[in-house]
């Protein structure tokens, strides 16, 4: 029974869906060019001018936060990454907090250990990744950095009414400066 339910729910959910989709064709927003290392290179330069190319490699600063962003076109693969600190004498206890936080809070980014050391990333599929989900990915793993021993953080989505969204929403629109959307 609970089966047939849940069947018949996503059925639902489902033909609501394509309903709304047929029935508004002219609000669906035209596509983005897929995403290529020149225009990750054009967004980064809208960031920070004094960005360095290096091959596949784009490093760049976000409010004094050391950015690497790195894509592989073969592959269809982009890594931004943000240096955290050493790996070395990092304990069970503070792991375990790492894995936590990729769970929860976050969000895009996450935490990796690699090289001897801890970083925050953000990994997806190059062709398909959207500008503005580029610069929230950008926001998230600076962010990640920023609050690595506080509240390990993404920033974008906290639940309470603390600072961290207004914080987050700073860097975002900061990021978004320049930027053709």
């Amino acid at each position: 029974m609970v089966r047939m339910l849940m069947v018949l729910a996503v059925s639902a959910m489902c033909s609501a869906a394509m309903a709304q989709q047929t029935e508004t064709p002219e609000a669906v927003p035209s596509p983005e060019p897929p995403m290529t290392i020149q225009r990750l290179a054009e967004i980064i330069l809208n960031i920070d001018e004094d960005a360095q190319l290096r091959g596949s490699a784009i490093e760049f600063t976000v409010q004094d936060i050391p950015v690497i962003v790195v894509a592989d076109p073969r592959a269809d693969r982009m890594r931004a990454m943000v240096p955290i600190r050493s790996a070395e004498g990092l304990k069970a206890e503070e792991l375990m907090r790492l894995m936590q936080a990729n769970f929860d809070t976050a969000l895009d980014a996450r935490y990796a250990v690699a090289q001897g050391r801890l970083w925050g990333v953000f990994i997806h599929p190059l062709s398909p990744l959207g500008q503005d989900q580029f610069l929230s990915a950008l926001a998230q793993t600076v962010n990640v950095a920023r609050t690595y021993g506080q509240t390990y953080s993404g920033g974008a989505q906290v639940f309470g009414g603390g600072d961290s969204n207004g914080i987050f929403q700073e860097l975002l629109d900061e990021l978004r400066k320049g930027q053709a959307l």
